[in-house]
């Protein structure tokens, strides 16, 4: 057994997750995964259990901060070091991960891989409301975040177990600002991510500012 897994969160991702799992099992087996598949009404779960892929499958949708939540457990049980969040649309590479143990290895607790370190983020609204985020957390906690919404994040340890038993948090900007106010070390690396190929992301224009609003709610408010 490896050191890393990725945890990898699906729904209806049929159009993508045979990709993304087949370029980790050929160029990355340094690392181990598990499918999280959140109830799909598409073929994701067949396409897995075909394949042969490490899956468990939630019998119906529960969200993100579930899956999330699953694969902490998993993690847990099976004594990973590390742990990753990582998208099945295809838009995480997994050549940032050893890069993201290297630096939660000098002390962090959290390693973030950012889009934003050494490039500008372009002017959409997303990313007026991931700046908006981005200033909150450092008012809040004296840390800046340049890619607060980034969901490529790798957890060590501690925080694996803490998630494992009993922290119900979900993998969320907000929480990040929750972590630190709480002693978490979050650090950041440069990265790249691709534009998802197949099928539709959940998060259309409308819930992505209802999405930014309750994040910036949730730090001001809670933490």
């Amino acid at each position: 057994m490896n050191d890393i897994l990725l945890i990898i969160p699906a729904f209806n991702e049929e159009a993508n997750i045979e990709r993304v799992v087949d370029e980790l099992i050929k160029n990355h087996r340094d690392f181990d995964y598990v499918i999280i598949n959140d109830g799909s009404t598409d073929s994701t779960s067949r396409v897995c259990h075909e394949k042969g892929y490490n899956i468990i499958d939630h019998p119906k949708n529960k969200g993100l901060a579930e899956a999330f939540h699953t694969g902490m457990k998993y993690a847990y049980d099976n004594g990973y070091r590390y742990c990753v969040q990582f998208d099945g649309d295809g838009q995480h590479r997994a050549e940032f991960v050893l890069p993201m143990r290297e630096k939660m290895d000098e002390g962090y607790d959290i390693v973030i891989a950012s889009r934003f370190i050494n490039a500008r983020k372009p002017l959409t609204l997303r990313m007026i409301g991931s700046d908006m985020i981005e200033s909150a957390i450092r008012k809040k906690t004296g840390t800046d975040i340049k890619d607060p919404t980034s969901g490529m994040r790798m957890y060590n340890r501690k925080l694996i177990t803490e998630f494992a038993n009993g922290l119900n948090l979900p993998p969320e900007p907000s929480t990040l600002a929750c972590l630190i106010k709480e002693g978490s070390k979050v650090a950041e690396i440069p990265a790249v991510m691709d534009e998802r190929i197949g099928g539709e992301s959940y998060l259309t224009p409308a819930q992505a500012a209802k999405y930014m609003i309750k994040v910036l709610k949730d730090i001001w408010t809670k933490y």
